[in-house]
């Protein structure tokens, strides 16, 4: 099976994450910042990745440390339930279109962490939500799940929109990149044979 549980604390933030990337998108996500969990559902729910997260953190500074801790606790969650990535498809991307925004994400999972990031969120904040914690989660998740991720806006004007088709075309792209291509289920997807 693979699934993974990690518990992660500072004195900034406690996080544990469990995940099963053989799930069905069931999710269950409390971080203590709404906006961020209404878009760890949606990563959740596209890439049938289930997902449980639960956060506490120093909100009495702002939801920073929150945010970026629990992007590297789950990019270690990812590393950790890949194990070799035997069979797996590796890469994968999705153009993703929500209202006003269209948002592309191509991803590698090579183990060699690496984030272009082209989004322009045109407000600092969604409700009570810095804009800018979007790229520090990618940032943060790309760095520890060990994913070259790439990120381009293509169009949009309300950041609600662009952030939530981001989330939601990483999700899509994650799903197809951790599924077991039947046709070499029993091998590494590299001509290096480790990945």
């Amino acid at each position: 099976m693979r699934k993974a549980t990690i518990t992660r604390g500072t004195a900034e933030t406690e996080i544990t994450v469990e995940i099963n990337l053989d799930g069905t998108g069931i999710y269950d996500n409390q971080t203590g910042v709404g906006f961020f969990d209404h878009m760890l559902d949606q990563l959740s729910r596209h890439s049938l990745i289930d997902m449980t997260i639960r956060a506490k953190g120093d909100y009495h500074i702002d939801d920073h440390h929150t945010v970026e801790d629990t992007g590297i606790t789950l990019g270690q969650a990812l590393t950790q339930a890949l194990g070799d990535k035997k069979g797996i498809r590796r890469y994968a991307s999705c153009h993703l279109p929500m209202d006003d925004a269209q948002v592309r994400a191509a991803l590698d999972l090579s183990g060699r962490p690496y984030l272009i990031w082209n989004v322009d969120m045109p407000t600092q904040k969604i409700g009570s939500f810095d804009t800018e914690l979007v790229r520090e989660f990618f940032q943060a998740f790309s760095t520890h799940g060990g994913i070259t991720l790439h990120v381009d806006q293509l169009h949009g004007f309300n950041s609600h929109h662009i952030a939530e088709a981001a989330f939601k075309a990483v999700a899509r792209a994650l799903r197809e990149a951790v599924e077991t291509d039947p046709r070499k289920a029993d091998t590494i997807p590299s001509t290096k044979g480790a990945l």
